[in-house]
């Protein structure tokens, strides 16, 4: 088990009515509140208009920065930036999914940012000056509402984004926003924390049991709960087990004492988005099971990983090894299948035209060289031809 240091100085409200505890998780911050949402959903499920009964009632200025994208766009961080400073925003309310949330913690940063707000997406920095951060989480998924990193796209330049930006203070986490969710929505957000789970579970690092103990109980937790939601949309339990595995999953706990792996499926699946501009946990499914049998077949020495996963995440058993991890693979990919995830890249219309460049900068400066089996840029166009 190696070293390793953490801080998470997030402050998460979770349950049922949580909205309570809003206006005074503002407060500290000052009254003048922008206000950061997607498409318009909180609109039509009321929480909009319980936010803003809530921030009227108590005094605050409110300036609206609606409309950001499913993969936010550099765009939509030029115009909350532009909003902030033209209106002297004190603190920053994002109400969505974790699109709404990375493009608030950009757009947070990006206000004390010296230069073209682009460049601060490119450069390689940690955690940045920038506004208060107070969020109300709608969507389990990106695990956002619990960590200091964003990702943000520039579709002109075909490019996807992860960066660190900051932390939020306060995270609203109550799973009933969630019982409204789309059946497509539910299981792709979950793919999205099976797979944080997978960049983190998949290490060399034999003996991290906490580390592996959390992210089996994440699995099982995604494998027993996602079928509920899609059944039963509004059962609590289900949503309440989904909403709070997201958390964790890409919180860095799962990854305590363990070797990095490098994240190749995140690193392949931005290039996805970044050129289609798909859903990011549908790209996750389809990529994670040719990834593993990609990895699994040219280094078998890592096999034993996919064994334990074989065994603690599906109970499976068996002495051949081999075939013991590929039944494990087997058993994601037909989860994902059922949960009716689109499970082709052809079933998204997209073809092999950009795979080269794609995989070049999926492996930028070759840092896939480390992942926990190393990739390079003919094995990442492999794992994209594997998905068609």
């Amino acid at each position: 088990m190696l070293n390793y240091t953490h801080s998470i100085p997030t402050v998460i409200h979770f349950g049922k009515g949580q909205i309570s505890k809003l206006a005074r998780s503002l407060t500290p911050f000052g009254n003048r509140v922008l206000l950061a949402y997607g498409g318009g959903s909180i609109k039509k499920t009321g929480l909009y208009d319980e936010v803003m009964k809530i921030l009227d009632s108590e005094g605050f200025t409110v300036i609206e920065c609606g409309g950001i994208e499913p993969n936010p766009r550099i765009e939509s961080v030029e115009r909350g930036v532009k909003l902030c400073k033209e209106n002297s925003i004190d603190v920053i309310l994002a109400v969505g999914g974790g699109s709404t949330i990375d493009c608030a913690k950009a757009i947070a940063a990006g206000v004390f940012y010296e230069g073209d707000l682009w460049e601060m997406v490119e450069s390689r920095h940690g955690i940045l000056k920038a506004l208060p951060l107070v969020d109300i989480l709608t969507l389990s998924a990106t695990g956002s509402e619990y960590d200091g990193g964003g990702v943000i796209s520039n579709m002109k330049l075909n490019k996807k984004l992860g960066n660190a930006y900051t932390f939020p203070a306060v995270s609203i986490c109550d799973p009933t926003y969630t019982f409204t969710v789309s059946k497509y929505q539910t299981a792709a957000g979950t793919a999205d924390i099976i797979s944080h789970i997978c960049e983190e579970y998949f290490s060399r690092t034999p003996d991290s049991d906490l580390a592996d103990g959390i992210s089996e109980t994440v699995f099982k937790s995604a494998i027993k709960n996602l079928p509920i939601a899609l059944a039963e949309p509004d059962n609590y339990s289900a949503r309440a087990n989904l909403m709070s595995i997201s958390s964790i999953a890409c919180s860095g706990i799962p990854s305590y004492g363990k070797d990095d792996t490098g994240w190749p499926c995140h690193s392949m699946e931005h290039e996805l988005s970044a050129y289609y501009d798909i859903t990011h946990g549908v790209g996750l499914a389809i990529l994670t099971p040719r990834w593993m049998r990609h990895i699994l077949k040219k280094d078998p020495s890592c096999t034993w990983r996919f064994v334990r996963f074989a065994k603690n995440v599906w109970g499976l058993d068996g002495e051949d090894e081999t075939a013991l991890a590929l039944a494990g693979i087997q058993k994601l990919e037909d989860f994902f299948k059922a949960s009716g995830i689109p499970m082709t890249l052809t079933e998204l219309g997209i073809g092999t035209e950009h795979f080269e460049a794609m995989a070049a900068h999926a492996n930028r400066g070759n840092h896939l060289s480390e992942a926990f089996v190393p990739l390079t840029n003919e094995d990442i166009v492999e794992i994209f031809t594997a998905c068609l």
